[in-house]
């Protein structure tokens, strides 16, 4: 279980703009966020109803984020993508907070695509650290003018009026419900009391560990998801795919799959052929009937060999070592390919008619998959024809950031004119998706005489990651699209450091072009680069006979590192004693505002290494669901745990092998170790991210684990690939 000290305001870092912070400030809503601290997004009283066209009829829009129906119930407008991340109940704790309202009566809605968000991008960790602002400023901003209307209604001290229960309340009992004082809150165009969010310390609801409010809908079905909506006379599409990537359709023969029962209709596609049928049984059926001969994709000529072979090639010579260097260590780590893998594989429903589209679909960056819908159907100058319902998604990690679905089936629905619900198999998901790319990297320590660290050399040889989607922006999706090796590269060097005194320290990206396609992952080139340094730090205290702990603690230059790395040591036992063939292994990372340490445990003298524990610290800033921070951190660990030992992708002949988690080898339940303790380090001066945080280290911390229990420094991942 999470455990949640109050803030220790001596842990807490002073705001330094570094390029970090000017990377997440390129990332976040800038203008969401300056609105919002400077009350601009408070709309007058005759824009507020206007704000918000699709809102019910019995409910009146207070700005942007707010709306409050004639029963009391709030709606809370959300510019981002639930995806399992639990974000929709964090904003429901936000806007309860500050409106004095139950849990209960917040309801949260995922925005369309919609040009008045300036950023739609659900990722990178940014969603709670860059809305939590504008959304506690919305319903503060909210609240004073509820009670401003109260209070002129009343005509009563406004300042005498408090709330509570999603009521105001005058001091001789007068009490008027949310619902009744809507109407007159959006008329009132002078506050008549502050409109200025709580201060933390006056929190009752957030920071408190809380249920998912769509909890029980998951678990009984009554969650929605892409292929749950019921649009009227949608009909099952599959599409037929090449056996390597991004191969071509030559020609194809659909006249036996047209005569088979329930069969509608084929379209021909850039990435295949689709089939839409009565049921997604005839449509699969039909599919596997059609004759289609196909071109080989671009990567065709490309095996693991050859890749491994590229990226080591890529590395290039040692640079010099810096003076008065006695020895260089050497560590080489080789990454694989990882596809995301969400529960959910990518779907789509499409209405496309003469002069316009509709679409429903989980997208990451719904702004973007309009923006290439809109190109795929000719209409890339005029994208508002093509409207983006964004729908909640069975994850993401990065894969939804792109629209392949989507265009399919606005292409098909064009085609067949017709509505369609268009499905990606598990195959098709596992087979013919984005990729986090493989790499291979080389890390350099320089050790004076004395022992002391002098240096430090990193270079990651690693295909080009693709950011067409940029970071939610239009100017970045440019550059995303017309530069992607200087977007991925920029990216690189914003986000990786190393975060310990190491001397004269330098990592490089040696971008390597294959045609393979990629996607950013979580925690994108994190996942490589800060496992990667992670695991040699290991390496290197064994060289210099030192305790690990000990010698982060020595050179870390983060006071936050420093913090969560002393509590995983003490709540972990660091150092006790342990059977044979059982180890512990420890890590840290600091990024996106957050910092975090694991310790894990590992038993390794069965046939394959087994987690026994697992200990994570985390600060996280002000921890708004420390419930759902405990369940990402779990899930991370997880997913690290997975693709350390046993998950990767392979590529034959520019095919991937693996069609299913039964050969992409996910831990299953039984893998998961018994026990997985979070603790949060609060520094509330900040709302960091949780989503991309809990990767790196887990595995960092595994591998580490692993190498004090055999006493060697694993190097090749994930660790039980026979390699074939």
């Amino acid at each position: 279980m999470a455990d949640t000290p109050r803030p220790n305001e001596n842990e807490a870092d002073s705001v330094v703009v570094d390029r970090r912070r000017f990377l997440t400030w390129v990332v976040a809503s800038p203008a969401l966020v300056v609105a919002a601290r400077l009350g601009l997004d408070i709309p007058r009283a005759d824009a507020a109803r206007a704000e918000v066209p699709e809102a019910a009829a019995d409910e009146t829009a207070l700005n942007l984020y707010i709306a409050i129906q004639t029963d009391g119930r709030i709606h809370a407008t959300l510019p981002r993508t639930e995806m399992g991340q639990g974000i929709t109940t964090s904003v429901a704790m936000l806007v309860a907070e500050e409106l004095d309202a139950s849990l209960g009566s917040v309801e949260v809605h995922t925005a369309d695509a919609d040009s008045r968000w300036v950023i739609q991008l659900t990722g990178l960790s940014s969603t709670m650290r860059y809305l939590s602002g504008p959304i506690r400023a919305a319903a503060a901003t909210a609240r004073a003018r509820l009670v401003t209307a109260a209070a002129n209604r009343w005509h009563a001290l406004a300042h005498t009026l408090t709330t509570a229960n999603g009521e105001v309340i005058a001091p001789d009992g007068r009490r008027a419900g949310y619902g009744e004082l809507a109407e007159d809150a959006a008329a009132v165009l002078l506050l008549l009391v502050s409109p200025l969010p709580k201060n933390p310390s006056e929190y009752t609801v957030v920071g408190q560990p809380t249920g998912r409010i769509d909890a029980h809908d998951i678990v009984t079905g009554a969650a929605h998801y892409t292929l749950d909506l019921d649009i009227p006379n949608a009909v099952p599409v599959v599409v037929a795919r090449p056996p390597t990537l991004r191969g071509t359709v030559r020609d194809f023969d659909a006249s036996a799959a047209l005569a088979m029962p329930g069969v509608l209709g084929v379209a021909r596609l850039p990435s295949g052929v689709a089939v839409a049928a009565g049921n997604y049984a005839q449509a699969f059926a039909a599919r596997d009937a059609l004759q289609i001969s196909w071109a080989p994709g671009p990567a065709s000529h490309l095996s693991d060999a050859d890749i491994r072979a590229r990226l080591r090639d890529a590395i290039g010579a040692r640079p010099f070592p810096p003076l008065f260097t006695a020895r260089t260590l050497e560590g080489r780590f080789d990454f694989p390919y990882l596809a995301h893998a969400p529960m959910e594989t990518q779907s789509c429903v499409a209405q496309v008619t003469g002069d316009s589209a509709e679409l429903w679909l989980g997208a990451q960056d719904p702004k973007f998959v309009r923006r290439e819908v809109a190109a795929a159907l000719g209409w890339a100058l005029t994208p508002q024809r093509v409207t983006v319902h964004t729908a909640r998604a069975g994850g993401g990690f990065g894969r939804r950031f792109f629209a392949e679905a989507a265009v399919e089936a606005a292409l098909t629905s064009r085609a067949l004119g017709r509505p369609v619900k268009l499905m990606w198999s598990r195959n098709d998901d596992m087979r013919h998706g984005r990729y986090r790319p493989a790499s291979h990297h080389r890390i350099l320590a320089y050790v004076g005489a004395s022992g002391s660290i002098l240096g430090w050399n990193h270079r990651a040889a690693i295909p080009t990651v693709e950011f067409p989607h940029g970071f939610g922006d239009a100017i970045t999706a440019l550059a995303g699209t017309v530069l992607p090796e200087v977007t991925s590269k920029l990216f690189f060097e914003l986000t990786q450091h190393v975060p310990y005194r190491f001397g004269l320290v330098g990592q490089e990206l040696r971008e390597v072009s294959l045609p393979i396609p990629t996607a950013s992952f979580r925690s994108v080139f994190t996942s490589q680069v800060g496992v990667a340094n992670e695991v040699f730090i290991d390496q290197l205290a064994r060289e210099l006979g030192r305790d690990p702990v000990e010698l982060r603690r020595s050179q870390l230059t983060s006071n936050r590192l420093k913090a969560v790395l002393a509590k995983v040591a003490l709540e972990g036992a660091w150092g006790r004693t342990l059977p044979p063939g059982v180890a512990q292994g420890v890590a840290v990372l600091e990024e996106w505002d957050s910092a975090i340490a694991h310790l894990v445990e590992v038993d390794i003298t069965g046939e394959a290494p087994r987690v026994l524990r697992v200990v994570i610290a985390a600060d996280v800033g002000l921890p708004i669901n420390p419930k759902g921070i405990e369940a990402q951190l779990q899930g991370a660990a997880i997913d690290a745990f997975s693709t350390t030992l046993s998950a990767g992708i392979h590529i034959d002949s520019g095919a991937v092998r693996e069609g299913s988690f039964a050969d992409y080898r996910w831990l299953r339940m039984r893998h998961a170790p018994s026990e997985i303790t979070v603790h949060l380090v609060r520094s509330d001066d900040r709302v960091g991210g949780v989503g991309e945080l809990g990767y790196p280290s887990a595995a960092a911390a595994l591998t580490n684990a692993i190498a004090r229990a055999t006493g060697t420094m694993p190097t090749r991942f994930p660790l039980l690939d026979a390699g074939a």
